[in-house]
């Protein structure tokens, strides 16, 4: 009988001030006010009121209708989220407090699990060996889990991006996870199926591997309302059917959570297809739900993936691998840039500055600066807020440039 996992990425990033030839930072003295001089707080909270009003509210209640329908069922509907420490501090900060008591309330019913990642949603599990900015963010996103939800326990690991190596494994496996999420793409698994949990190889560590099956993840995430696709529309029905036709023990359903009422708006039916999914998938009898931490307890590893550090593979663009962040110049320009911050902030030891560098980690501001065409290239176009990759660039290296003068100039006057 395969588990069905859903698991959500719930994520804003922090979006940056504007700052072309007319708009040169002016290296202003006044420490206090660099959050406002870089971040766009404007368009911060524009951008998360919409997520709220059109994703995360509605849906939020639709889980919530649909576990309570079935909590005394014996097959209980169930899911997970991964929610960015950074938006969870932008709903605090620009005041949707009641977003994060509607997924309190979701975590309080027994049926939800919130699983870990790194607070600042960043690619440092890509910076060095000891990983220790990457080790840092994981423990501060512990930190909020346990603050605002009361979680004192974490077992599943799911990386920024579904990014994933050996070595990063073995990494997450020493902070005492029990499994970690990633991609289930053939360059992983060659002809074996992502309905299955795998491990890496003995010598490296012993952490079970979920991993997500992109073609039916995709199926709701990219395709459920492009009508030139041949399965539209893609009914709950259909859908469960689907399921119910597939071989393993568990099938990962893993997408971003603006999938619903944003990627894909009320009209299309997305919202009446998740009130009814549940329903659909309990009725075929070889289906039922469960957290990811349920499944990794129940199964155990049928084989082994083996990701070499300079093979790291991702959920993004059709190469699923680090080239979405770090497929050009610029990019690796800019995430050298901020990666060599590291030591001398650390030598610092300035929490504000600390904060600010780690917000300009967001993965998503190198995203933008991605040149790729075609199909991979739209969909970077749609999510980015510049008119073309270059502008996404200069903008984030000015940013980056000025906050490197800034830790520069105090170590000097510390000195």
């Amino acid at each position: 009988m395969p588990e069905i996992i859903f698991n959500f990425e719930v994520h804003q990033p922090m979006r940056l001030k504007w700052f072309g030839i007319e708009h040169k930072p002016h290296h202003a003295n006044n420490i206090e006010d660099l959050d406002d001089f870089y971040f766009d707080h404007a368009k911060n909270k524009y951008h998360l009121s919409l997520a709220v009003k059109k994703c995360y509210l509605p849906a939020n209640k639709i889980i919530l209708e649909q576990i309570n329908r079935f909590r005394n069922n014996e097959k209980k509907f169930k899911v997970s989220y991964s929610i960015s420490g950074i938006l969870l501090e932008q709903l605090k900060r620009y005041g949707y407090e009641n977003v994060i008591d509607s997924f309190r309330e979701l975590y309080e019913t027994g049926c939800v699990e919130f699983i870990s990642e790194t607070y600042f949603h960043s690619l440092s599990s890509l910076w060095g060996v000891e990983r220790k900015e990457f080790i840092e963010q994981i423990k501060m996103h512990q930190e909020l889990l346990k603050e605002l939800f009361g979680i004192t326990e974490f077992k599943v690991f799911r990386n920024t991006e579904f990014l994933y190596n050996n070595m990063i494994a073995k990494t997450v496996r020493s902070l005492g996870y029990s499994a970690i999420f990633t991609e289930g793409h053939e360059k992983v698994l060659g002809w074996r199926s992502a309905n299955y949990i795998y491990r890496p190889p003995y010598h490296i560590s012993d952490i079970k591997v979920l991993l997500r099956n992109y073609q039916l993840s995709d199926d709701i995430g990219y395709r459920f309302s492009a009508k030139w696709w041949g399965a539209w529309p893609l009914l709950a029905e259909k859908y469960a059917h689907w399921l119910s036709n597939c071989q393993g023990s568990v099938i990962n359903l893993c997408m971003d959570y603006e999938t619903f009422g944003e990627h894909h708006w009320q009209e299309t039916g997305i919202f009446d297809f998740l009130k009814k999914l549940p329903e659909e998938i309990i009725k075929q009898k070889w289906l039922s739900f469960s957290t990811p931490s349920e499944a990794v307890k129940k199964y155990e590893p049928v084989g082994i993936v083996d990701v070499f550090e300079y093979n790291t593979v991702s959920w993004a663009d059709l190469e699923r691998d680090t080239s979405a962040w770090l497929g050009n110049k610029m990019q690796l320009f800019a995430f050298n840039e901020l990666k060599n911050l590291e030591p001398k902030l650390k030598k610092l030891n300035d929490k504000k500055l600390t904060h600010i560098w780690r917000c300009l980690q967001n993965s998503d501001h190198l995203y933008y600066a991605c040149t790729k065409g075609w199909g991979d290239g739209d969909v970077h176009c749609y999510f980015s807020p510049y008119s073309t990759p270059i502008d996404g660039f200069l903008n984030y290296l000015t940013i980056i440039n000025d906050l490197k003068y800034r830790i520069e100039e105090k170590l000097r006057l510390t000195a």
